[in-house]
């Protein structure tokens, strides 16, 4: 069987697979790239993997006039960059020791040595220079019945880093078969594992959850995760009820919105989110427990955050969407108040025209955003005249 993805052709990635082949040497596409573009999935980045040493892989691209980083050298990976384009190659590893969160490894000289390290067999697919596809584990099968299956024993393969735990379930979310379910010796290996979560770091963990619910379609990982005792043990108190219902109300994907459905939680402190991403998240849940309209959200915080609490609204109390929504969002996410500061400073200074202004604002948004800058003024005491 032989790739006929665009990739295989692309001019430096042949100049990378040349650079091995004209020295007796041999590198193989391997991973995502391989593996989505069976699937006809969009391909982001392309890794490779070699048996050829990082020192020598170094050598090999400066002889050639490419640039060669040492990104991870100590690991075996060696970046190299062809005409703009960053390729990471892997020297072929395999696991001496772990304990769950970080691998000891030694380089190998086979292929199949570096397969068996990998989490799943629909990851441990290769393909040559010429697209022909090189699969030492069986995993083309799985990967066409769209089934996530670990490499040999699940355990141990959990045991060798207990993050695999969540991406089962991510893999699953992406590219699983909702109807066949999940691999159910996995799903068995990841309940009997969960308490190795809380030796992972909240950075790794978090990102991970993020991937999940960035899926089109997360439900059924996410409910195989709260059965399997999962969920809970990342994210305690967490309750999927509004998590399902979200999905027939969300605008948009939005793992951050999907993830205010789960629950509320301290996020920065649990999953380590970015500054940005725990605010926004804070923001959703404050507005979706409050009583601003959705009007008032969309002037104060935009268009999206009112559909999004629109939408977790909605999930919680298990109610339409109402049908007027979209003009009241649109015509509230455009309006700006007509007073100044500066029309008022003439009757007011300090904390009383702060006042003023915040008093004459409320009253604007409950009248729908209709009070005219002479309604307001005379509001204010003023006959309209500035």
């Amino acid at each position: 069987m032989k790739l006929t993805a665009s990739w295989i052709n692309n001019p430096a990635a042949k100049h990378i697979m040349s650079m091995f082949s004209d020295v007796g040497e041999e590198a193989f596409f391997v991973g995502g790239c391989v593996r989505n573009s069976l699937m006809s999935v969009a391909v982001s980045d392309l890794d490779m993997s070699t048996s050829v040493r990082p020192e020598r892989v170094m050598e090999l691209a400066e002889s050639r006039g490419f640039k060669a980083l040492p990104t991870g050298i100590d690991h075996g990976t060696v970046t190299v960059i062809v005409e703009g384009e960053p390729f990471e190659i892997t020297t072929f590893r395999k696991d001496v020791e772990t304990d769950g969160r970080r691998a000891v490894v030694a380089f190998s000289d086979t292929l199949e040595d570096d397969a068996r390290r990998r989490d799943f067999t629909m990851n441990a697919l290769y393909a040559r220079a010429d697209g022909a596809i090189v699969d030492p584990l069986g995993g083309l099968s799985d990967l066409k019945a769209r089934r996530v299956r670990f490499i040999d024993d699940p355990e141990q393969r959990i045991h060798e880093d207990y993050l695999r735990i969540l991406r089962f379930f991510r893999f699953h979310a992406w590219y699983g078969d909702d109807d066949a379910g999940l691999d159910a010796e996995g799903l068995a290996a990841c309940a009997q594992n969960v308490e190795g979560l809380s030796s992972l770091s909240k950075e790794r963990v978090g990102a991970e959850v993020l991937k999940l619910l960035s899926a089109p379609e997360p439900d059924r990982a996410v409910a195989a995760m709260d059965h399997a005792g999962v969920l809970n043990a990342l994210l305690p108190g967490a309750s999927t009820k509004a998590f399902f219902l979200l999905t027939s109300f969300e605008q948009s994907v939005d793992p951050i919105v999907r993830l205010a459905a789960l629950g509320r939680f301290d996020v920065a402190k649990i999953l380590r989110l970015s500054k940005q991403q725990s605010r926004q998240y804070d923001a959703l849940r404050t507005y979706a427990e409050g009583t601003e309209s959705i009007a008032e959200i969309a002037y104060r915080d935009g268009d999206k955050m009112a559909w999004d609490v629109a939408a977790l609204r909605a999930a919680f109390f298990e109610q339409p969407l109402d049908a007027s929504l979209a003009a009241e969002i649109e015509r509230a996410g455009g309006a700006q108040f007509p007073i100044f500061a500066k029309d008022l400073m003439t009757d007011y200074s300090g904390p009383a025209l702060g006042k003023v202004l915040q008093d004459l604002e409320r009253a604007w948004i409950e009248s729908g955003f209709h009070l005219t800058h002479e309604d307001l003024m005379k509001k204010a005491g003023r006959d309209g005249s500035i």
